[in-house]
């Protein structure tokens, strides 16, 4: 969403001063309005500390002294709108509850024999007074619910944490030359403000390419009005030199106007302008003006291959979905603004275990909402009660019509899902995070039955693509973490492999890894045993445990190439993807003995998938870094069906080659004369997946 304020000020007459030393201004430093500064929230959230504590702890008198508070509450309370507040012996607040009549609800507390929650009964036997503000509507009593949960945080309500404010980017409109930056807090200063995006990072990667693509300024006013020559911005191609009018009024006007265009949403429009300013300029032999006009289109082709999902019937959207496991919950929220993704978050709430995933996804949304606009549509992948009072709530905060629905099919289904999925997994990242990595081993070893704890761990891994490239990788866990300075890539050199042999391929990683420990340098008997110095953290040492990617037929291969070289005291563990490459149903085999299935969450398989996932980035980074040459010398010219006229398209369309190739399915196949059938061959061409 972008709010305009102003039009551009016109360009006042600049006198020259004296020579300033051509140094810019701090480049990150120079990116963020000074007005509004403030701490960067890129630090992940936590989980909320949430332990069911016994009445007894809670309870601060018996259950009948809390029945008798709420009873002569219900005797005054109004049969209007409200919302109530319980408050202990001293004087915290316990609970915020809103209601459309305040009697009736607080008449259902009151009821000695009703059958009530756990949580509940607990927040009655607590409760000395109850406090009662009226409201004219049930939907003043939600607003002031929401900002009185996220002011007082009582313990039994819902609570949204880590609620920071979201940065956004400004164009500014109270200068001449208007400055980019990113923006945060009130929206008070004159200009155009487009967000929110998820995190500063996302927000510092978006100027940045907007820097290069339309080459509008990010220096501070003062810093604009103090120069007599370009700084090192205009040098290396990321400003247009408006201060010492290396550009005039009109031609930064339009660059401007190009900015604010594709940040509502005329992207396409956009590049075609430059895509057909860069053939106009190479027809007329202009090369060094094409190649700018080639830089830009980079640029912006890099922010929309950042961006992941850009939904094509979803213009302006915020989705929210709900995952709850092990007593917690995590809300993914996407951001979609002008029909492109601009980042999510993950938010883990303070719920007791009691809440159902409705009930917080309610309470979340009214927070969420309190101190910031909505869209237009706001998608969600649980039915939650009042959802047409949340809707008519955020319709007067905002002054126009927000929508609230649970999509059950087409694009709008899809996006909810993905946010579902993100969901999960985040939480179940977080989840493996809380415990410590010592925690973990010893989990590991109790679960798969070691005989010690290990104190390293060896996760092997291959890549290819039908043999090309060939490479395998090995990484290192231990009980600190990854460790990234033992890590091992090793190019597979044997002659005569068949394409596509991973057992041959892993046999020798294996034995060139193991043959060094089974006679080391040194000529050191004692480190030829496994476990020989266990207690030594140096290079080369042996693993206590050896995890390899693949089934049962892996670890039987494995074990072969093991007893070969001797090896017995080294424990083995294959992972094996479950249907569908599912991540949470991987089945675990080890040597003489029956798989294992873990239970979706179980700690202990996360922190698994981490490290096979680990091993796997690691060696996908190595096979591409030898495929890399091979790819950019073929070119294009290599793809069956790519000609001249397709390449000549592809070109004008992303700017460089190193832009297609990342390119997604979708944003190949909106270049004019590429088919779906040739962008999905451009595709897989460049990402197609090493084995």
């Amino acid at each position: 969403m972008d709010h305009d304020s102003t039009d551009h000020p016109t360009p006042p007459r600049k006198e020259r001063r004296g020579s300033q030393p051509d140094v810019p201004q701090d480049l990150t430093a120079a990116d963020v309005d000074p007005a509004t500064a403030a701490a960067e929230e890129d630090e992940e959230a936590r989980l909320p500390d949430t332990p069911e504590e016994p009445i007894e702890a809670i309870a601060e008198g018996p259950l009948a002294v809390g029945h008798a508070a709420i009873e002569n509450a219900v005797r005054l309370a109004p049969t209007s709108p409200g919302v109530y507040r319980m408050l202990n012996a001293a004087g915290d607040v316990l609970y915020v509850g809103k209601a459309k009549s305040v009697r009736k609800r607080l008449a259902s507390y009151a009821r000695a024999n009703a059958p009530l929650p756990a949580r509940i009964l607990r927040m009655i036997a607590a409760t000395v007074t109850v406090e009662i503000v009226s409201t004219t509507t049930e939907t003043e009593a939600l607003l002031l619910e929401a900002n009185l949960i996220k002011q007082l945080r009582p313990r039994f309500n819902v609570q949204l944490r880590d609620d920071k404010s979201f940065p956004y980017i400004l164009i500014t409109g109270d200068h001449w030359a208007p400055q980019i930056l990113k923006h945060r807090g009130a929206q008070t200063r004159p200009g155009r403000y487009f967000g929110p995006f998820a995190s500063a990072g996302a927000v510092n990667r978006t100027i940045t390419a907007l820097q290069r693509a339309f080459l509008i300024r990010s220096c501070t006013d003062g810093f604009f009005e103090s120069r007599t020559r370009p700084c090192l911005l205009y040098q290396i191609r990321r400003c247009s030199g408006p201060c010492t009018r290396e550009i005039d009024f009109p031609g930064y006007t339009e660059l401007v106007r190009e900015a604010s265009d594709f940040l509502s949403g005329r992207s396409h429009a956009v590049k075609g302008l430059l895509a057909t300013e860069m053939e106009k300029a190479s027809n007329e032999l202009e090369f060094e003006t094409a190649a700018l006009y080639r830089d830009r289109l980079a640029a912006l082709s890099a922010i929309q291959s950042q961006q992941g999902i850009n939904p094509r019937t979803v213009e302006e959207a915020d989705v929210f979905a709900i995952h709850q496991e092990g007593g917690y919950s995590c809300v993914e929220v996407f951001f979609f603004r002008t029909g492109q993704n601009w980042g999510n978050r993950a938010y883990f709430p303070r719920a007791e275990k009691s809440f159902t995933p409705e009930e917080v996804l309610a309470s979340f949304l009214a927070q969420f909402y309190d101190d910031k606009p909505p869209p237009k549509l706001i998608l969600l992948s649980h039915e939650i009660e009042e959802s047409a009072l949340l809707a008519d709530a955020l319709c007067v905060k905002a002054g126009y019509k927000v929508e609230i629905s649970v999509p059950k099919r087409g694009e709008k289904k899809e996006l909810v899902t993905h946010a579902l999925t993100n969901a999960r997994e985040a939480l179940g990242r977080k989840l493996a995070d809380t415990a410590t990595q010592s925690r973990l081993l010893e989990s590991m070893a109790a679960t798969l039955g070691l005989l010690h704890t290990p104190k390293r761990i060896e996760v092997y891994d291959n890549s290819h693509i039908q043999g090309t490239n060939a490479v395998g990788a090995m990484i290192v866990a231990g009980p600190d973490g990854f460790i990234k300075n033992q890590y091992r890539k090793f190019n597979i050199k044997s002659e005569g492999l068949t394409p596509g042999d991973d057992y041959a391929m892993m046999r020798e990683v294996l034995e060139r890894r193991f043959k060094r420990l089974l006679k080391p340098p040194d000529g050191d008997a004692a480190q030829g045993k496994p476990g020989a110095k266990a207690d030594d953290d140096s290079f080369p040492q042996w693993p206590d445990l050896v995890i390899i990617d693949g089934g049962r037929g892996q670890l039987n291969a494995v074990r072969e190439i093991f007893t070969t070289l001797g090896l017995t005291q080294v424990s083995l563990l294959a992972v094996a993807k479950g249907p569908d490459r599912d991540a949470g149903r991987e089945t675990l085999f080890m040597p003489d003995r029956e798989a294992i299935k873990l239970e979706p969450r179980d700690p202990v398989l996360y922190f698994i998938q981490r490290l096979r996932d680990e091993a796997h980035r690691f060696v996908i980074g190595s096979h591409r870094k030898l495929r890399k040459k091979d790819i950019r010398e073929a070119g294009l010219q290599e793809i069956p069906g790519i000609g001249p006229s397709r390449k000549r398209a592809l070109l004008h369309h992303f700017g460089t080659l190193k832009e297609i190739e990342r390119a997604s399915i979708a944003d190949l196949g909106k270049v004019p004369g590429v088919s779906a059938e040739s962008a999905r061959k451009i595709f897989e061409f460049f990402h197609a997946q090493p084995g």
